[in-house]
């Protein structure tokens, strides 16, 4: 595993409780790299520590488009026909 270091003075000016900084980093950045492109959805929903669901959620929340192509569609008819 890799980590990014932080200065600890931007750490603490995130207006969020000590416990809950960390979390909020990764589904800041998770969102973010995923709405550019860098992430998949799996990747950036790995990195944020969410499920799925709460992982889509939190996209439309931000209105974020998903990144669901005619071919991801095929893929999925396919996958359901079998």
């Amino acid at each position: 595993m890799s980590s990014i270091d932080l200065p600890p003075d931007v750490l603490d000016a995130i207006a969020a409780p000590p416990a809950d900084r960390e979390p909020i980093v990764r589904r800041e950045l998770a969102v973010s790299l995923y709405r550019e492109g860098y992430l998949s959805f799996g990747k950036a929903r790995d990195l944020a520590g969410l499920s799925k669901a709460a992982f889509h959620r939190l996209l439309g929340e931000r209105g974020v488009e998903r990144h669901y192509t005619e071919a991801d569609l095929a893929l999925d008819v396919e996958y359901a026909r079998e």
